[in-house]
């Protein structure tokens, strides 16, 4: 009873939400070596060079010495305090004999590239460094997440897409757009110009996600674009796996979890983190955890709805024929514990595959297990019954008419009088009734009335009964 008093309360002080905060990585910051051809910061003795018929906005931190500058048609310098450009009479003796810098071209950088950003549970983890592993579609901005690109940097991203691209938020340069009204003014300035360019604008000011069981990213629209930026590896385990909302099969496991409506999503993120990721042995292993739609299929064919569950992706740094292993004995681990102690945090059952083949499943205590078997079994039977009556309809399949049984009263009639006006089958002889010449004729024996009441006829035999002497009645 403690341990369920003190989850609940562990419960009441987590976010309800799924939600991240997901970083932008590149930028177009003039101190940024990877931004220029030669590797480095131009120095006193080079040329600076920015493509003239290319947009770019460019953040300059400090003060340089160069010996000279070719700028774009269309661009900025963004200037910090105390940053700026002078030239040297003399030259730099530091910088060598001089080369000519090119800036590189930032308009390939985009959005929907899934190694273009670093996702965090809060504010913090993002500043401190400490990222969280996620599936491709889900690397990318979802639309309950955060998007921030970073204070002091500025960038230029290709959004482009079928559709708006719609987030919770927007923060650039340190402010936080929360509205489209207030964010679509951004997009109307200078750097919002060539920041932000592409077929498709994003839509500030999306609801978070306030279901306490996760929201599903619903990034599959987007599948195409994101996975055309992916490069899949070889892979050398048994069995790869391939995770709902990732762009390549994996080697390692995935675990899917079953829950109740009591499950709360980032408290068990976090139970699986501090039980099983801080671990020493599984320091090194990669968790994913998502909400997913997965689909339900009758005898594994006939799809006939979907239903919500909790993917655990989880791989290791191994290689070769090793690689997998440790994430499937994490694995293991997780269903395990699900088994003993999954009830208390809203889970019915889980189950897991693996690349090595290897699967199982555990339900959260005997009675959920046999609940979801009822459920499960109930189910098959309706929809086996649904499939019947569906092609019977169709004429696909026939149901044999049985056998016409006759009622028992014709069956009766018909063998006891035979046909109308055909010979009565009286079944054996009687020596009293059937010839007329064998009846007696002592005049006593049955007395006056009773003979001449008694007619033998092709039909029957008619008598009178003494009780009722004035109705005739036929036997």
């Amino acid at each position: 009873m403690a341990l369920r008093h003190n989850v609940l309360i562990f419960l009441c002080i987590l976010p309800f939400a799924n939600a991240l905060y997901k970083q932008w990585i590149p930028d177009t910051n003039f101190e940024n070596a990877t931004n220029w051809d030669k590797g480095s910061v131009p120095c006193g003795n080079d040329q600076v060079v920015f493509l003239a018929q290319r947009k770019v906005s460019v953040y300059v931190e400090t003060a340089h010495t160069i010996a000279g500058m070719s700028l774009p048609v269309d661009g900025e310098l963004i200037l910090a305090s105390g940053a700026g450009f002078t030239v040297r009479e003399g030259g730099d003796p530091g910088c060598g004999s001089g080369v000519t810098a090119h800036f590189k071209d930032p308009e390939s950088l985009k959005w929907f590239d899934p190694s273009m950003w670093v996702a965090a549970t809060t504010i913090d983890d993002l500043h401190r460094g400490t990222y969280q592993f996620s599936v491709h579609e889900e690397s990318v901005p979802c639309q309950f997440d955060d998007v921030v690109f970073r204070e002091g940097t500025s960038f230029r991203v290709d959004v482009s897409s079928d559709h708006d691209v719609p987030v919770k938020s927007v923060s650039v340069f340190g402010k936080k757009f929360t509205s489209s009204f207030e964010f679509s003014q951004y997009l109307t300035s200078n750097s919002g110009k060539l920041q932000f360019h592409g077929s498709s604008t994003l839509k500030v000011g999306s609801s978070g996600c306030d279901d306490n069981t996760g929201c599903i990213c619903d990034n599959s629209g987007n599948r195409d674009k994101i996975c055309s930026n992916v490069k899949c590896d070889s892979l050398a385990c048994k069995k790869p796996l391939h995770p709902v909302g990732h762009c390549c099969d994996v080697c390692g496991a995935i675990v899917n979890v079953e829950f109740s409506s009591s499950f709360n999503f980032e408290s068990y993120r976090q139970r699986l983190q501090h039980l099983f990721l801080n671990q020493h042995k599984y320091e090194s292993t990669q968790m994913a955890m998502s909400k997913v739609s997965k689909e339900q299929r009758l005898l594994r064919v006939i799809p006939f709805g979907a239903t919500q569950e909790i993917q655990v992706v989880l791989l290791d740094q191994k290689t070769g024929q090793d690689a997998g292993k440790l994430a499937e004995a994490l694995a293991r681990d997780v269903v395990r514990d699900v088994h003993n102690h999954g009830l208390n945090f809203g889970i019915t059952s889980a189950e897991f595959q693996a690349s090595s083949g290897a699967s199982s499943s555990e339900a959260a205590g005997n009675s959920a297990g046999v609940v979801v078997g009822a459920v499960l079994g109930s189910l098959l039977g309706v929809g086996l019954l649904a499939v019947v009556v569906l092609l019977y309809r169709r004429g696909i399949v026939k149901i044999p008419r049985m056998p016409s049984i006759p009622s028992f009263t014709k069956w009766k009639n018909s063998s006891d009088i035979g046909e109308l006006g055909g010979t009565l089958d009286q079944g054996f002889d009687n020596p009293m009734f059937d010839k007329p010449t064998m009846m007696p004729e002592e005049p006593g024996l049955y007395g006056t009335e009773m003979t001449n009441s008694i007619t033998l006829t092709q039909s029957g035999v008619h008598f009178v009964n003494p009780v009722y002497d004035e109705t005739d009645f036929s036997a």
